[in-house]
């Protein structure tokens, strides 16, 4: 029987219990394993956490999958075999996490402040959170949709310094038509098509805390 697409919502662990487990994770990975081989297994014990019903793990997977998409030229066919058969993380999957991120527990420190996160809170990277921002301002919440105007105020500064910007403005466009259009070969996944070929070699497995501390 097939994965579902979008697993059911059983808990949405805190993301320094993610980031902690992954660091677990990542320290039994053998050296002589090629750096494809890692990001592979290390995605695979994450994606097993998402399937079984912790969008945590989701939110996890989410930033790795678009990770992995810069770094192969927004290659989806590249990431999809890096990552296995149906592990590509698509509109669908990141839309049901984003609706359920505790709204009150983000992460949202303000410039120049140098406190750390709540052990309960949730970190998200910055294009993530305007994601979120943009699901909930789409159902009528007026706070975030303030929210999403003022973070996109400067929103051609932020395309120069974040490459990670272009998944989120993907993701609105595709949230603003209501559906879920799927490129060949990477069911659920954002994008309007392929791009063009990257090479294999070289992709680095990204620091636990990689994504961490962008959220504004």
């Amino acid at each position: 029987m097939g994965v579902p697409s979008v697993p059911k919502l059983i808990e949405f662990s805190p993301t320094i219990k993610v980031d902690l487990i992954v660091s677990d994770w990542r320290a039994e990975l053998l050296p002589e394993w090629s750096s494809e081989e890692k990001e592979r297994r290390l995605y695979d014990h994450a994606w097993e956490a998402y399937v079984a019903g912790d969008y945590g793990f989701g939110l996890w997977c989410w930033h790795e999958c678009d990770r992995l998409s810069n770094a192969l030229a927004n290659n989806v066919r590249e990431v999809t075999r890096v990552l296995g058969p149906g592990r590509y993380f698509g509109f669908s999957q990141k839309k049901a996490v984003a609706e359920e991120v505790p709204f009150d527990r983000i992460y949202r420190p303000r410039k120049g402040d140098m406190s750390r996160p709540r052990p309960d809170s949730y970190v998200l990277a910055h294009y993530q959170l305007l994601c979120v921002y943009a699901v909930r301002a789409q159902s009528g919440d007026p706070k975030a949709k303030a929210q999403l105007e003022i973070a996109l105020g400067d929103v051609e500064n932020q395309r120069r310094a974040d490459p990670f910007l272009r998944h989120f403005e993907t993701f609105q466009s595709i949230l603003a038509r209501g559906d879920a259009e799927t490129p060949t070969g990477a069911p659920g996944a954002t994008g309007s098509g392929p791009a063009p070929s990257a090479p294999k070699a070289g992709i680095r497995p990204s620091a636990p805390a990689a994504r961490r501390g962008k959220s504004k």
